[in-house]
């Protein structure tokens, strides 16, 4: 059975993003939390379906959620989460600082 795993960078995401929710609209935040649920287990039935990144990470796939795109990597047995981030953001600047 294919399953997803969270990097601890993107659970530090989540955590801004659901902080970020907690001051402004608590019912908002949970319902962009259940369709992060619900895109990590269809992306873990359909892991190619995210946009190709390769110009950034050779592994990288994305695939946007509301305002955000959840990049991740396919493994052998599921996916794993990278980031969660604004579509807005400067994706290369995230990912050069990162050390994913």
């Amino acid at each position: 059975m294919s399953q997803y795993i969270i990097a601890p960078e993107a659970i530090r995401d989540l955590d801004e993003i659901t902080s970020y929710f907690a001051d402004r609209n608590v019912d908002a935040g949970d319902r962009l939390l259940d369709l992060f649920t619900k895109k990590c287990r269809y992306l873990t039935l359909f892991p190619a379906m995210g946009r190709r990144y390769a110009d950034i990470r050779p592994y990288l796939r994305g695939i946007p959620m509301q305002d955000y795109i959840v990049f991740y990597r396919i493994l052998n047995d599921g996916i794993e989460i990278i980031r969660v981030v604004r579509g807005d953001r400067d994706i290369e600047s995230i990912f050069d600082e990162s050390s994913s």
